[in-house]
Formats: C-alpha cells, structure tokens, sequence
C-alpha cells in the first residue's frame, strides 16, 4: 500500500516539475460551466437552490493540480477506497502538506488497510450473494449442466476428438470471459490471438473443467467466485467475491 501511494506521488510531482520547468505559452482560461438550476414553486412558496460557482482553469498551476485530484481518485477507485469522507479526506491532506498529523505516523498504513479489507470484504459479500442468485437460476437453464464443485457448463461446440488435457499439460485456448452483468474483464477472442499456458497455472475453475473438454470443443463456463479469484480483487474490472463467465475454445494441447 505504502509503496503504491509513493508510486503515485512521485508520478504526480514529476509531471507537475516537468510542467513547471518547460512552461508553455499560457493558454485562455477554461472555465467549467455549472448547470443552470430553475426555481422549484411548492404551492405559493418559490424555494431557491444555492449552485456551485464554476471551476475556472486559469494557468499550469490550475491545471496541474487539478489533475493531481483526479489521478488520486483514479488510483483510490482502483483500489476499492472510493468511499472515504471527503471533508476528513481534505483535512488530512492539507496536514500532509504542513507535515503535521493527528494520526500516529507509524499507524497510517494500518489505517489505510484495515478500511481497504473492511470495503473489500464487503463488496465480496454483495458479489457472492448476487452470483449465488445468478447461478440458481442459470441452473434451471436448459443445456446448463451443473458439477458437484459448483461449476456449471454448456456445450456450446462438440469436439470430435477424444483427447482431453491433464493437469500437467499445457493447452492453447481462445477464450472470452465476462462477469454476470455481461462487463468484458479479459477476451483472447477480442485480441485476434489464442494463448497458450500451463493448466496448472490458472484458476481452479479452469483447472477442474478444461480436463473435461475434448480438443476442439466450445464450452461456456460458469465459474463461482471460490473457484476463480476468491475474495480477491483481481485487476480493474475483477471485483473480490465475483462469479466468472468464460467462453472457452480448446484448441491443442502442447
């Protein structure tokens, strides 16, 4: 964690010298509009909204630190903290810049990971449930056959020959694998190029469904989350607790 935040930092002061140290001309100031609100009439009574004035970008300076927030709530986004509060947020903040915190140095890592599991944990639990609904009913689909692992197949294409892999061997696959709301995560198919990897090298659920598929055979896989990624996130689009989706194609085994 610490060594993704200085990452960041250090990233983000780079491209602020950088700027600072080759100027260019100065650009007219960018002004970003607010949304022009209409008086709400209850009745006889007129009720006024106060409206947020608009940013105005006026130099490097504006621009730069503009950016510098929203790449940190890129990063904090990514890491699954995108709940924080805001106004604490800010108040912390302008003490790192002051180098003076309420919060004991040593503990602030702490602080940071104890949140992040608390939201990783949670998103996991609504992910399970949601995929644990969602295979219930792909179940009773027909075509949908369903392992004693937890597993749930189709046979999209019947390969017609009889040699399957092991778990020992390396096979070439295309594939295309999305989550239960159809989001693309990964798609060799996608690519316009197949890969090849050892099987004892991926997830669980491929390493328990792919011996059963002949070369030459199309299957669509339905893949629970405690044999996939786990309570893990598992890059940007991946979230912990989520039930994959995978079209898999068999296409040699190496």
């Amino acid at each position: 964690m610490k060594k993704q935040i200085l990452v960041l930092a250090a990233i983000s002061f780079m491209q602020l010298a950088q700027a600072q140290t080759n100027p260019k001309p100065a650009s007219p100031a960018t002004t970003v509009k607010a949304v022009p609100v209409k008086p709400l009439k209850v009745g006889n009574t007129k009720l006024t909204m106060s409206v947020t004035p608009p940013l105005v970008i006026k130099n490097v300076k504006d621009s730069a630190s503009y950016a510098l927030g929203y790449r940190i709530a890129q990063s904090l986004n990514g890491q699954g903290l995108q709940k924080i509060n805001l106004a604490v947020f800010n108040k912390g903040l302008l003490a790192g810049f002051e180098g003076k915190s309420i919060i004991i140095d040593s503990i602030l890592d702490y602080c940071i990971k104890t949140y992040q599991e608390t939201m990783s944990a949670e998103k996991s639990a609504a992910n399970k449930l949601a995929g644990q609904e969602f295979l219930v009913k792909n179940a009773k689909k027909p075509g949908v056959v369903s392992l004693p692992n937890g597993i749930q197949y189709e046979i999209l294409v019947a390969g017609k020959d009889t040699i399957k892999p092991t778990i020992k061997d390396k096979v070439r696959c295309h594939y295309h694998g999305t989550l239960i709301d159809g989001t693309v995560f990964d798609s060799s198919v996608q690519r316009g190029e197949p890969i090849t990897f050892p099987l004892n090298g991926v997830i669980k659920g491929w390493q328990e469904s792919l011996p059963l598929m002949s070369i030459g055979s199309k299957w669509r896989l339905y893949i629970p989350a405690e044999l996939g990624y786990g309570d893990r996130q598992a890059g940007p689009m991946i979230g912990p607790g989520s039930t994959l989706i995978f079209e898999v194609e068999l296409l040699g085994i190496e």
